[in-house]
């Protein structure tokens, strides 16, 4: 019974109420390997048709717990536009969320190593919440009488991209139009009524160079929702002999974790992250999450037109 009422919890956050929003994007240990669903400008940034695909398991254990699946493609067309597509898949106990996204990128030389994208993205997001299987203590509760069935809502998303060689930023709002999921008249003039909340991003990462074997990879995301508190991914690996990646990741107020990587060739990247929850509110009820990443890179250029390695 622990189990469903929190499930609950989560889920008067997730939909929304007169008094309170709770953030609404999924979380992602390799959000440095995911970077189109969270920046448009992204796409075609790494001179080759590339594809992504990331599964994660939260909360190990907890019953009903956080899926999400993501799969991403996008290339360069000719020098100055990247086309992208992003499909994201996000299950919570009772509710899911699924969006498909296209993605368009337009570059500017600003130097001979330095570009800056504006990136826009265009599509939609379908939610549903089979709220009649939840076990409550209230049966007569107004929230969770009727069931979210296939709520289709459109929606766009900005971003700007800067990157160089070994240093990367960028702004970006993936979710602008802040659509109505679901209503409910309790009575007495009170309406529940659940919002999409905007988000903004901003990320950043460098390669630094240690010795000839070995690059230091800094990396951060910050999520900023309203009504919610602000929200830090900070990560920083090890690349061994450019193949090996090791590093840490630790996400303010919520995780600590690892994770590793294998470049097991030019093109092929796979890795695995591991974090586990702070503090009794959740650490108590899950075993950590579990997150795994497949990247391929079709080169779709003469390699040697690829002026640097891809490092992001």
């Amino acid at each position: 019974m622990k189990s469903y009422k929190i499930i609950i919890a989560v889920l008067v956050l997730t939909l929304g109420s007169i008094t309170m929003n709770g953030q609404q994007v999924p979380m992602y240990t390799h959000y440095m390997y995911n970077t189109l669903v969270v920046n448009p400008g992204y796409a075609g940034s790494r001179d080759a048709l590339t594809l992504t695909g990331l599964y994660r398991s939260q909360w190990d254990g907890f019953e009903g717990a956080p899926t999400t699946e993501t799969f991403t493609l996008h290339t360069p067309v000719g020098d100055n536009v990247g086309l992208g597509l992003s499909v994201l898949n996000d299950k919570i106990g009772p509710t899911n969320n699924s969006s498909v996204f296209a993605d368009f990128a337009y570059k500017i030389k600003l130097t001979d190593n330095a570009k800056l994208a504006f990136g826009l993205s265009g599509g939609v997001n379908m939610y549903q919440a089979n709220l009649s299987t939840l076990k409550l203590n209230e049966t007569t509760d107004p929230s969770f009488q009727n069931n979210i069935n296939n709520h289709v809502t459109p929606n766009f998303g900005f971003g700007l991209y800067y990157s160089r060689d070994r240093f990367y930023a960028g702004i970006s709002s993936p979710d602008l139009i802040e659509s109505n999921l679901s209503g409910v008249n309790v009575g007495n003039g009170v309406n529940l009524t659940g919002v999409e909340q905007r988000s903004y991003f901003f990320i950043a990462g460098s390669m630094l160079q240690i010795s000839n074997n070995l690059d230091f990879k800094p990396t951060m995301l910050v999520k900023m929702t309203a009504g919610a508190p602000v929200e830090a991914d900070l990560t920083g690996s090890f690349v061994i002999d450019k193949t090996f990646l090791l590093g840490v990741m630790y996400r303010t107020g919520d995780a600590f974790g690892a994770l590793v990587g294998l470049d097991i060739t030019e093109q092929l990247h796979i890795g695995y992250s591991y974090d586990f929850s702070l503090g009794l509110k959740t650490g108590t009820y899950n075993n950590g999450s579990h997150e795994l990443i497949l990247r391929y890179d079709f080169l779709v250029r003469d390699k040697n037109q690829i002026h640097s390695p891809r490092y992001f």
